[in-house]
């Protein structure tokens, strides 16, 4: 088994973070992972924005619902990303949505977000990935322009606790060969 999947296997979802600081260099590795993400036609669409500010962190923290498990890891990681997709850009050919799915943000959104993630987890870091929280009052705290909307919530930071990988179905469950 490669090292990288041994990566992937090993990943959690993180809610309790250490009082520790992120050192810049993974920040780097982190962000130079979402520039290599691949995305619809190399548009990439994304924007990070980077969240130290432990008031800003607590203001964010105010539009996740109370029973959100994640909503302490917010303030809890010493960093928070907020990632943004510029809108009508991924998925779109001549300003037209290009598939059944209309816009595409958040199939590209999802590769940045896994690149992150997996990227956090090889340097030793923690992730959650949040999305449930009110958006719109989110990206209004952060000055999201309206050219973009703000996809996802990214605690970062090193982990306090790491808890067991859940149940996976076994892969015979999910494939089917030629038709479903």
């Amino acid at each position: 088994m490669s090292d990288f999947t041994e990566i992937i296997k090993g990943r959690r979802s993180i809610r309790k973070y250490e009082e520790k600081e992120v050192p810049e260099s993974a920040l780097q590795q982190i962000l130079e992972a979402v520039q290599w993400a691949p995305s619809w036609t190399n548009c990439q669409c994304w924007e990070v924005l980077i969240i130290k500010n432990p008031e800003t962190r607590a203001k964010i923290q105010e539009t996740i619902g109370p029973k959100n498990p994640a909503t302490k890891a917010v303030v809890a990681a010493p960093l928070l990303l907020a990632l943004c997709a510029k809108k009508e850009v991924s998925g779109y050919y001549n300003g037209q949505a290009s598939t059944k799915f209309g816009d595409w943000n958040m199939f590209d959104m999802g590769i940045a977000t896994q690149n992150i993630c997996l990227t956090a987890h090889s340097l030793g870091l923690g992730t959650v990935i949040v999305g449930l929280f009110d958006h719109d009052k989110a990206a209004e705290i952060l000055k999201v322009p309206d050219s973009h909307e703000l996809m996802v919530l990214i605690p970062l930071g090193y982990p306090a606790k790491i808890s067991r990988a859940p149940e996976r179905r076994k892969i015979e469950e999910f494939t089917h060969e030629e038709t479903f």
